[in-house]
């Protein structure tokens, strides 16, 4: 998946781009991702927030089977898109968050963003950690790049 990335980038920029926190715009965690499909092979390229928890970066969604973590799971290579202001093809690999700890500590802040003004998620009902933690994929994203991985 790294042939797609582009590798000229202002690292200062991009790790700026990365440092969102709760009560970041959602312009600013909005990125795309480039998948693999996982029966196909063929590239996927979806739009998804990403979160930034503890140092590290995150992707989730809603508690229901998700296509793009099935790809994930089945190629973990993937490029993630800055598309925001800064602009960047960022190579990374995924990896399937499974330690309960973890899960509940980055899916409560997750879950959390529903409550912060001007980030209302789009969702018709109250969402609840309890159904997040049972049923929503987590992966943590490992930027390829080791200048951008937390220190």
């Amino acid at each position: 998946m790294t042939d797609t990335a582009d590798r000229s980038y202002d690292v200062s920029a991009v790790r700026r781009a990365l440092a969102i926190g709760p009560g970041s715009p959602r312009e600013a965690r909005t990125i795309d991702i480039t998948t693999l499909g996982r029966r196909t092979g063929c590239p996927r390229r979806i739009e998804i927030w990403f979160h930034h928890v503890g140092g590290r970066w995150y992707l989730s969604g809603m508690p229901v089977p998700r296509s793009w973590y099935a790809n994930l799971s089945a190629h973990p290579h993937f490029t993630f898109h800055l598309k925001n202001g800064v602009r960047a093809d960022l190579p990374a690999t995924a990896v399937p968050v499974k330690d309960p700890a973890v899960r509940h500590r980055v899916l409560s802040a997750v879950v959390a963003l529903q409550d912060e003004p001007g980030l209302r998620m789009r969702v018709t009902q109250r969402q609840h950690l309890e159904d997040w933690l049972k049923h929503s994929p987590l992966i943590e994203i490992v930027f390829d790049d080791e200048r951008l991985r937390r220190r």
